[in-house]
């Protein structure tokens, strides 16, 4: 009898080939737990066709809700010759019961702590139905094995984890309600050898925030000053009250962070569960701090909320157009399974074909909802004109022009027209696509 040969899938949410795509992370991470006399093969459906005809005793299939639709087609065609299917990610662990209609097995939360036991179970033929650990946690000493992205042609910045959850709770968000009120931390040596692992300079943390505990932090920005990298990562608002600690960040590296602004509107963010954003001054104060550091901004906004209006994406791609943001995301609001939004939108019965991830007609970038001061259409449609207007080649040199960021060295003026115009092409391909297939 061959190795036992487990094949993992990371889904497309359509069937395009994506440009921007990173390390599918978890992928790595459970290569490095898998046991060394079992095969393992990643397919990822966002860069590579999968050969079905391939022989294989086990699939696992990481799930959001975009691509839940496409990962059950998938999932199809290898149950259909007798092959079990595991799914696990942030679809399952919150819409499980959907899910095991298409799966043989679903993974509720992070799979780091069950997966040895699933393994074990698979080639017993004992699979069960639900793995789901009494505590997530990182599994210490543990560094992904990013063999198995050997010759995929990923985004060239390495995936790396520091923390899992987030101290906030924003209302759309599926951080909060997955990991519930835990913040977990990988071991700072082990960050440290990871890193000192990779071939390449230019690290994205993963982290939903990685400014969940100031002292933590620290220890880790602490930890990468030695090691002469540069890296990006997400980070809520409120670093801009530690000065001395971002200055150390800039000092380690940090040459751009991702922030939620999500709205303009008070009356938005109070409903979003994100009144605080404020609290720290003026989004124009933020990112001017960011950007005396030399740090560029990448925002991100949503649109929906009650008190958005059809001119509320032109407020929007004015301020981000005028406070030369590195790049913008302009978002139509989104209800997933699990979150208080898409609970509340059921009940208020404003949602459209829910469940919409699974509805034929559904299209990229179409409003899953009927927001309360415009229509279905003028959500769609006004969130893809920001994106446009905001990715026009006269906003993208006047955002260019920004000697203190987006501009201040050869690195930062690479990553910007890089990061930019990859963007401008994703945005195009990506509208309107049907989710699963065409």
């Amino acid at each position: 009898m061959g190795k036992f040969k487990v094949t993992f899938i990371y889904p497309s949410f359509s069937n395009y080939r994506a440009t921007d795509a990173l390390e599918t992370l978890v992928f790595a991470i459970l290569k490095a737990l898998t046991p060394a006399d079992i095969e393992t093969v990643l397919y990822d459906d966002r860069l590579e066709d999968i050969p079905f005809e391939g022989t294989t005793n086990l699939v696992a299939i990481s799930v959001d809700t975009f691509c839940a639709k496409r990962a059950y087609l998938i999932a199809k065609k290898y149950r259909d010759k007798g092959i079990p299917v595991v799914m696990g990610g942030f679809h399952p662990s919150l819409h499980s019961q959907e899910v095991l209609n298409y799966a043989d097995c679903v993974v509720i939360g992070s799979a780091e702590p069950v997966w040895q036991t699933l393994l074990a179970d698979a080639r017993a033929g004992k699979l069960k139905k639900i793995y789901q650990a009494s505590e997530d946690t990182f599994a210490p000493g543990v560094i992904p094995d990013r063999s198995i992205f050997q010759g995929k042609r990923y985004a060239k910045l390495h995936v790396v984890q520091f923390s899992r959850g987030c101290r906030f709770q924003c209302d759309f968000c599926s951080i909060h309600v997955f990991y519930k009120h835990t913040l977990k931390y990988r071991p700072i040596e082990d960050i440290v050898r990871e890193i000192k692992g990779l071939a390449g300079q230019t690290i994205y943390f993963a982290d939903d925030n990685i400014f969940t505990n100031k002292e933590m932090t620290r220890t880790l920005v602490r930890a990468l000053m030695p090691l002469k990298i540069r890296w990006a990562c997400q980070i809520s608002i409120d670093i801009i009250d530690h000065p001395e600690l971002l200055t150390e960040m800039r000092e380690s590296g940090l040459f751009c962070v991702t922030i939620g602004f999500e709205s303009l509107s008070a009356s938005n963010l109070k409903q979003i569960m994100k009144g605080w954003n404020t609290s720290y001054g003026s989004y124009e104060t933020a990112i001017k701090i960011l950007r005396e550091k030399g740090i560029m901004t990448f925002g991100t906004f949503v649109f929906g909320y009650d008190d958005d209006t059809p001119e509320s994406f032109q407020q929007v791609l004015n301020f981000a157009t005028k406070n030369k943001l590195f790049l913008a995301h302009f978002n139509p609001l989104t209800p997933t399974p699990g979150t208080a939004l898409y609970e509340r939108l059921l009940k208020e019965e404003r949602l459209l074909n829910d469940p919409w991830w699974l509805n034929a007609d559904y299209r990229y970038g179409e409003a899953t909802f009927r927001p309360r001061q415009m229509t279905p259409e003028e959500l769609q449609k006004g969130c893809y004109r920001a994106r446009m207007n905001f990715n026009s080649w006269s906003t993208l040199f006047k955002r260019l022009m920004d000697f203190k960021a987006n501009c201040a060295n050869l690195f930062n003026l690479f990553i910007f027209l890089v990061a930019n115009i990859t963007t401008r092409n994703e945005i195009i391909k990506k509208q309107g696509a049907h989710l699963g297939e065409k």
